[in-house]
């Protein structure tokens, strides 16, 4: 008897069931130098159409002194020159349209950079308006601690000191001892939305974006931007890039992040991009602690999408998958959003290497020469599983860019060219990010794998990706590219995105899904762990992700080894 977990549901705006694809736009092609660019992007527009996507999300090219790769913004109206001009985004935008794409783009409401003109204003004048756009307040008592506890999510205190800054103002302020809040790097002062004009300005950001055509926008860190107006102490971690603070049960909720006041935000954005149209999208990277509380975002007056990072954190284990896809349909259904499935993006270790660690799931903050290493082969056969298990399930999924190529985390960087500033904060603690954003290799037989004119990057690429290159997969049939082609054609030919879902042999050692659709025969998603499992007579494969051998005698089905997928029909 199969159980059914998700109906069919008609199809609805466009972010029901897409399969959107990060771009990384320092690591994702260069037209001019060592960083990649937007005329970059525009150059690889036709590559990503041909992969089957529907639409791209890019992440910060706004101006930024780029201390945390551009997630520390500076001027939300301008391009980095480093990525290109307002116009070259201008003509990005419009040619991802004539290519048949939607185009999102990536908004910071949680903080700015601490050059932008607001912050600059705070800082050179206590009395200045600009000081309650931010989260400066007086220390303690004894004026040498901060006003409370709280950790930055990059390591050390979440507060610094004015007066001990660098470019602290002089006289007559040099006796500023006021504090202000950054839960991320002391170059990312947070924004305090009680505060009319800080939301009003984000307003006009929006329209600014939305006039030059943007189909939608993925808010980083959605779940952060109130705090408790009272700041009161909370002397645990809160492990954001793990799904949540990993705190006893008994401790009272993070004073800090997932507070309720956020959503009134987002209702207030949500009628913002209605002023454009029903096909507005908006995504939250929200880290909660519940899938409960993950779908409080996309209800219908706020959110139209919220990645599901607990699928993301689930260990490889038939269990773990099995728990996390019943829940994630149930809360997603139960407001009447799609589920949002994805499986890496810039901040984690790249899939195919969290795959081959001994303990999966969400993995390491990054992967040094001298670490335990992931075992390549194993991951490779995990990764595509769960790849060909994500977009078999109803909704929209996420690819990081270079995933459809099964490029590996880079673990042998050296640690005197890391870049990410939780390298730094956390003094070598964490190996950071930097392994996941290597430059894209595009050609096999150019310097730098052909990401830019001149073959520099701004990371080294390892020597490995030669052979993973896009031109050497696009020359073979049997390449994991032509693998990802062919499984966004069937996912979208057969309407994966908007069936019905059926679970079977709820407590078996593999999954078993029924995909039913009415306008196609059933379809089964079979994902086998750690034992070998014969299909059923007469299956007939649609796609695997591991090859299968043929059966040698009439009557006889094929089997399904380990760590691997399947779509199959039967027969009638």
């Amino acid at each position: 008897m199969a159980r059914i977990l998700h109906e069919q549901t008609p199809t609805q705006q466009w972010w029901n069931h897409a399969v959107i694809y990060q771009i990384y736009p320092r690591s994702f092609a260069s037209r001019h130098g060592q960083i990649g660019d937007l005329p970059g992007i525009i150059d690889h527009l036709g590559y990503l159409a041909d992969l089957g996507i529907d639409a791209v999300w890019l992440s910060p090219f706004y101006l930024s002194p780029q201390k945390d790769a551009g997630y520390d913004v500076a001027d939300y109206y301008r391009v980095d020159p480093m990525f290109g001009t307002n116009d070259d985004a201008i003509a990005l935008i419009n040619a991802v349209h004539e290519h048949g794409l939607r185009i999102i783009v990536d908004m910071v409401p949680n903080h700015t950079s601490d050059q932008h003109v607001w912050f600059q204003a705070a800082l050179a004048d206590p009395n200045s308006p600009q000081r309650q756009y931010y989260w400066f307040r007086d220390g303690k008592p004894d004026n040498h601690q901060p006003p409370n506890d709280w950790g930055s999510i990059f390591g050390s205190r979440a507060w610094t000191r004015v007066c001990d800054r660098a470019d602290a103002p002089g006289s007559p302020w040099e006796n500023d001892t006021q504090w202000y809040l950054h839960l991320f790097d002391s170059s990312q002062p947070d924004l305090n939305w009680d505060s009319p004009e800080v939301r009003a300005e984000f307003c006009n950001i929006l329209r600014y974006w939305l006039d030059l055509g943007v189909d939608g926008f993925r808010v980083d860190v959605a779940h952060g931007l109130c705090k408790d107006p009272e700041l009161p102490d909370w002397q645990f971690h809160w492990d954001m890039v793990s799904g949540g603070s990993k705190v006893p049960g008994d401790v009272p909720p993070p004073p800090q992040w997932n507070r309720p006041e956020v959503h009134e935000i987002y209702r207030e954005w949500r009628a913002v991009l209605d002023e454009y149209g029903p096909d507005r999208a908006l995504v939250a990277e929200a880290w909660v602690d519940n899938l409960d509380d993950m779908a409080k975002f996309v209800r219908a007056d706020e959110m139209s999408q919220a990645f599901n990072f607990d699928f993301l954190c689930s260990p490889f284990t038939v269990n773990a998958y099995r728990t996390s896809i019943r829940k994630s349909l149930r809360a997603m259904d139960n407001v009447g959003a799609p589920t949002t499935w994805v499986l890496s993006n810039h901040d984690v270790v790249r899939v195919v290497s969290r795959m081959g660690l001994v303990e999966t799931g969400k993995g390491p903050n990054g992967i040094r020469p001298t670490d335990p290493q992931p075992d390549a082969q194993l991951g490779m056969q995990r990764g595509l599983a769960a790849h060909l298990l994500q977009a078999g399930l109803p909704g929209s999924c996420y690819i990081y860019q270079g995933e459809e190529l099964a490029l590996p985390e880079h673990t042998g960087l050296s640690d005197d060219i890391r870049q990410d500033p939780a390298y730094f904060r956390t003094r070598g603690v964490e190996a950071g990010r930097d392994g996941c954003r290597i430059p894209m290799p595009w050609n096999s037989q150019l310097p730098g794998f052909g990401f830019s004119p001149s073959g520099e990057t701004w990371l080294p690429q390892p020597e490995e990706w030669r052979d993973l290159a896009v031109d050497v997969q696009l020359s073979r049939s049997d390449s994991t590219l032509a693998l990802f082609r062919r499984l966004f054609a069937a996912r979208a030919e057969l309407r994966m995105a908007q069936a019905q879902l059926c679970e079977v042999e709820e407590d078996s050692p593999w999954l078993h899904y029924i995909s039913r659709h009415d306008t196609r025969d059933d379809v089964h998603i079979l994902t086998v762990f750690d034992t070998p499992t014969p299909l059923p007579t007469g299956a007939e494969i649609i796609i695997s992700s591991r090859a299968l051998d043929e059966p040698t005698a009439p009557g006889e089905s094929y089997t399904v080894p380990c760590n691997c997928t399947v779509w199959f029909t039967l027969s009638s």
